[in-house]
């Protein structure tokens, strides 16, 4: 039976094995929800388009009594006859609260289950998704994280946007025990970082979080993308570092077997200091050889070197699944590399099963060597396509061949291809110069002449005087 809600009859309503509702007896639909574990909370029961609803107001206490809540749920039942569902409102209200930390967590989370999807309709992978958390946890959460997710504007992203490129969240601090995190921000990283802004405030307008996307419109800085190719003469350089390495390697292979024949006495032969790690000089040589991107690479296994065909056939890459073409250079130097017994990958690593994963380290050694400290080992895959597209080769070819689903991409070495069309136009040229230079006797064929001069010699015969 209903009664009038007081504060003492709330103050003796005593938990139950289950949750139970007393009613109010002045007001249809206002109650309390007294739970199992003794809390309580105001509730409104509603029916909104011919369907009833649940309204929870709030705990019992400040700002909560019987009088505060019973008047909340008057203004909530005016509402509801006014076209308005309170519960909506309310969850409408909560999502206007809502933080740009906040949605970034939202965001996080969905990408991780496969719900945010890159340009090519896929869903970001590992990497990516380690970079954008990065990106928001040292740029975007410092500066904006606390400010509500409509009540960011398009100043505030370009305000955002010069204080990345300033350095304003620039740090260098330890993280783990040997871990340190180095950010600089600079144009380059405001540039990327609004971009993934950009993303995630789609993502925001999609789950109807705002209306609009504060990042459209606003202007970045231009990206400059690196483009350090290899020279000729900077490949011979690295061939020969690669070379003095591979055979320092086989000097000391040969060394050990030696002292093992020996019976192991004396001292072990020492590995001498221009001797890498042989998993590491072959996975470079074939990021020369090919224009593969170093995970590609690393996690290349046995099963997925198609030579019959000439394709190495990446079940994930960046872009996706994908074949890479490949001839009979690449095919002859992969079937020249050792097996390891149990491990799948074409450049093993020192644990059983695994691939080699110092490839970073031992490049800095090699660049060092070959004088090349200003070379990333990116930069290899660009060189593979500075070196096609100046040979020659199409930028429709080159972009198959370097796995490019957007052809964009490929158009950074556009500049470079222009040098064939010079060589082909310089070619013609100068067959057709010298041709003009070439005199033929007139017994053979009469030469060519001009109609000016045709017309100077019929202007000589006019004048000549009749015999």
């Amino acid at each position: 039976m209903a009664s009038k809600l007081t504060l003492q009859l709330i103050k003796a309503a005593k938990p139950r094995a289950d949750r139970y509702t007393l009613w109010d007896s002045d007001l249809k639909g206002f109650g309390l929800r007294v739970n199992a574990d003794g809390s309580k909370s105001y509730a409104l029961k509603y029916l909104f388009e011919g369907r009833q609803r649940w309204h929870t107001i709030g705990k019992h206490g400040s700002p909560w009594t019987p009088d505060t809540a019973r008047t909340e749920a008057l203004r909530l039942l005016a509402q509801a006859r006014a076209g308005i569902d309170p519960e909506e409102a309310r969850r409408e209200d909560a999502r206007a609260d809502l933080t740009v930390t906040e949605l970034c967590d939202l965001y996080i989370a969905a990408a991780r289950r496969g719900e945010v999807l890159t340009k090519f309709d896929e869903p970001k992978k590992a990497s990516t998704l380690a970079t954008d958390e990065s990106r928001i946890l040292r740029h975007i959460k410092p500066l904006l994280g606390r400010k509500r997710v409509r009540a960011v504007t398009a100043d505030d992203i370009e305000r955002f946007l010069h204080d990345v490129a300033a350095g304003k969240t620039a740090l260098d601090e330890k993280t783990g025990l040997r871990g340190r995190a180095i950010v600089e921000g600079g144009r380059g990283a405001a540039t990327r970082t609004v971009g993934l802004l950009g993303g995630i405030f789609t993502f925001a307008v999609r789950r109807k979080l705002r209306p609009d996307n504060p990042v459209q419109g606003v202007q970045r800085f231009k990206d400059k993308r690196n483009e350090r190719y290899l020279s000729t003469p900077e490949m011979a350089r690295f061939g020969a570092v690669l070379a003095a390495s591979e055979a320092a390697w086989r000097a000391h292979e040969e060394a050990v077997v030696a002292w093992t024949a020996a019976g192991r006495t004396g001292r072990a032969p020492k590995l001498q200091a221009d001797a890498l790690n042989p998993s590491a000089t072959n996975a470079v040589r074939l990021l020369l050889l090919t224009g593969m991107r170093k995970s590609e690479v690393i996690n290349l296994q046995w099963h997925q070197i198609d030579a019959e065909h000439g394709y190495l056939r990446l079940p994930t890459s960046k872009s996706g699944a994908k074949s890479v073409p490949v001839g009979e250079t690449v095919i002859a130097f992969l079937a020249g590399l050792p097996r390891l017994t149990g491990n799948p990958y074409v450049f093993p690593g020192q644990i059983a099963g695994r691939p080699f994963v110092n490839l970073g380290k031992i490049w800095e050694r090699m660049r060092e060597r070959a004088g090349l400290e200003d070379v990333r080992l990116h930069d290899l895959r660009h060189s593979f396509g500075a070196t096609s597209a100046s040979s020659g080769n199409s930028l429709l070819l080159l972009g198959s061949i370097l796995g490019h689903r957007d052809p964009k991409t490929t158009q950074r070495y556009a500049h470079l291809a222009r040098d064939p069309v010079r060589a082909a136009a310089d070619q013609v040229s100068g067959l057709i110069a010298t041709a003009l230079d070439t005199t033929v006797s007139e017994t053979d064929v009469l030469r060519p002449v001009s109609p000016l001069a045709r017309s100077s010699r019929r202007s000589t015969r006019s004048r000549r005087p009749p015999r």
